[in-house]
């Protein structure tokens, strides 16, 4: 079945067949499928798919045919938990819309500049994909009118209640027509969710597609924590382990400069991948991970989420995260459409209790991996120049170089194995031949680290997380409307910070207190500042109970 075909029996029209066609749209996926129909229909649908399984097509072909060129007024609106997911929308929207220039596609999300955005909404947007916090700014300043709105998307659903942004979704659902169209797509569908669909939805076509959540194809190991600094494990693996693409995920943007940098140090193609880049900085790192100009990105969670990227076979978690989604968020980057991946876990003895939720929530074992000696990388670098030696000798013209080695020879009476030797401890560089034997490698066994319990431990189900949080006060209470939610939503979408990282939020009359990493970065610090929430920016500072 071609792609024109399978799609045109599900009654899209001819221009949006012609340019499927065109992209290479194949046969349509079972929540293609069952859903375009029922959304060009005009039908609620409540989805329940994982990513990876087309749900963007689903509702944005249809969303397309829907929609009039010539209103003024914005006819659709797409909320998304990241500004990572909302610009993969759009993007995916805009190559669906080939065919037609006349249609406008808007995006509304923090870190994108309010002049920006007003211009493409001052021009006439036909179709909005937002963030919920920047589209409620929008709303309460008027820049956003969503009287004309016919279909509400609210793509993963679940992750926006993890991220607090539930209230801002009903609060904005509430400013839209009651009758207008809603699309629910959520990966789970806790209480809080089924709520929401039973309050917001009219009588939805229910659509269930069994996504490839199993993790069989992706072999999982850990690496304990002890002896050896965590970079030098990391390089250690990076050269023994047959990767591909490789994603390293680390919990604060600042790291994944640091990483990155360090790696680019020593001899690695890596890039950072985080939220204070421009999304024209970061759609740039991901096109060079594809096309093979670099073979590893270290990103934070946020940043990285909806990256899918075939060739990425390897996922190392350097920071273990705090909960056991963002594990299997994390690790399903690879082992995708039935190619095998490999996820690497860094665990230090205070973290063990992290790993044991990590196994009993996914069912399935995770195995202690063994770093390569100093004589297996010495090896392995060997056996690579020698590799890179030979190829210099089947493809260059070597004449020249040949003359002058001759000449040197010849003055200087060195016998050629000499000279060869001395150019290669000249070119071997930051990656030396031969490794001294003066690090300690640990052997620690499953019941050593079971047993490495740190004194006075607490029984926090956030340990090592809660260990690091600082209190800090922004300036929004109970007098301004705001609840814990919006605070948190806020910060995580802003300021590139998964849910995680955030710690107990207290809201007081003219003030609120909330808990983060106490190794931000004032860059990261100063997003946050300028965050608004409830129309008043956050102005973030330190706080004390004597503050």
């Amino acid at each position: 079945m071609s792609s024109a075909q399978g799609f045109a029996e599900l009654g899209l029209p001819q221009p949006i067949l012609n340019t499927l066609a065109q992209i290479g749209f194949e046969t349509p996926t079972p929540i293609q499928a069952e859903a375009i129909p029922v959304v060009l229909s005009g039908q609620d649908v409540l989805g329940q798919a994982q990513t990876g399984t087309g749900k963007t097509a689903a509702f944005g072909l249809p969303l397309l045919a829907n929609t009039n060129d010539k209103a003024d007024k914005p006819q659709a609106i797409i909320l998304a938990p990241t500004r990572e997911l909302v610009a993969q929308i759009a993007t995916a929207l805009e190559s669906f819309s080939q065919y037609n220039p006349k249609l406008r596609i808007t995006t509304l999300y923090g870190g994108q500049s309010y002049g920006e955005q007003l211009r493409a909404l001052k021009k006439g947007a036909h179709i909005i994909v937002g963030a919920p916090g920047r589209v409620m700014d929008h709303i309460k300043r008027k820049t956003l009118d969503l009287s004309d709105i016919q279909t509400i998307v609210l793509d993963e659903a679940d992750e926006m209640l993890r991220m607090g942004f539930v209230e801002d979704v009903e609060w904005i659902c509430s400013h839209a027509p009651k009758e207008a169209q809603k699309l629910l797509f959520s990966a789970t569908m806790p209480k809080e969710i089924q709520r929401i669909a039973k309050n917001y939805l009219n009588e939805p076509h229910k659509i269930h597609i069994k996504g490839k959540t199993s993790l069989d194809n992706i072999g999982q190991r850990y690496w304990f924590v002890k002896g050896l600094h965590k970079l030098d494990a990391l390089s250690r693996l990076l050269e023994t382990e047959e990767t591909d693409g490789v994603i390293i995920f680390v919990r604060t943007k600042d790291a994944t400069l640091d990483i990155a940098n360090r790696l680019q140090e020593r001899g690695f193609l890596a890039a950072a991948l985080n939220g204070d880049m421009t999304q024209d900085a970061r759609e740039a790192v991901v096109k060079q991970l594809k096309n093979g100009k670099i073979n590893i990105v270290v990103a934070t969670d946020v940043a990285a989420r909806g990256l899918d990227v075939e060739r990425i076979n390897h996922v190392f978690n350097y920071d273990i995260p705090f909960n056991t989604e963002a594990y299997v968020h994390r690790i399903g980057r690879t082992g995708r459409a039935g190619r095998q991946g490999q996820a690497i876990l860094f665990v230090s003895p205070r973290e063990r209790r992290l790993l044991r939720n990590i196994e009993h929530a996914t069912k399935q074992k995770i195995t202690e991996l063994t770093l390569p000696s100093p004589e297996k990388i010495a090896k392995i670098r060997v056996e690579r120049f020698k590799a890179k030696l030979t190829a210099s000798l089947q493809s260059n013209d070597l004449s020249f170089y040949q003359k002058i080695a001759a000449e040197y020879m010849e003055e200087h009476s060195v016998e050629p194995t000499q000279m060869m030797a001395a150019l290669m401890k000249q070119a071997e560089g930051s990656s030396p031949l031969r490794l001294e034997k003066n690090v300690h490698q640990p052997s620690s066994s499953r019941r050593d680290f079971e047993r490495s319990k740190p004194q006075g431990q607490g029984r926090n189900k956030r340990g090592a997380a809660i260990a690091r949080l600082k209190a800090f006060r922004v300036e929004v209470g109970k007098n301004h409307g705001v609840k814990p939610g919006n605070i948190l939503g806020a910060i995580a979408n802003e300021a590139d910070l998964s849910r995680e990282f955030i710690g107990s939020i207290k809201i007081y009359k003219n003030f609120s207190t909330v808990e983060l990493p106490g190794d931000l970065c004032p860059r990261s610090l100063k997003t946050i500042a300028n965050a608004r929430v409830a129309g008043q920016p956050l102005k973030i500072s330190e706080w004390s109970s004597r503050s």
